[in-house]
């Protein structure tokens, strides 16, 4: 898959991830998400589930990028929460 697909992809996957969890984030960051998530849930698929090979445009391959992109939004939430309480 080609650098513009997976910039595509990342954009579709953050942009759904961001609606589904509520979030105010930029597009840039979004497009950061869905890539970083992509490589989170390809990741996890692969190790976790069993599923190899997911590449391509595809609904697998965004339904992935999308859950990796919700997992990657939760922990930095969770971290960045707990970072902004031990500050207090």
């Amino acid at each position: 898959m080609g650098i513009i697909a997976w910039i595509v992809l990342g954009a579709l996957a953050g942009f759904i991830a961001n609606l589904i969890m509520g979030g105010g984030e930029g597009l840039i960051m979004m497009v950061v998400l869905g890539i970083v998530g992509a490589v989170v849930g390809g990741f996890i698929a692969g190790t976790v589930l069993g599923i190899a090979d997911i590449t391509g445009f595809n609904l697998s391959s965004l339904v992935v990028a999308v859950f990796g992109a919700i997992v990657v939004i939760f922990v930095a939430r969770l971290f960045l929460s707990r970072g902004a309480s031990r500050a207090v």
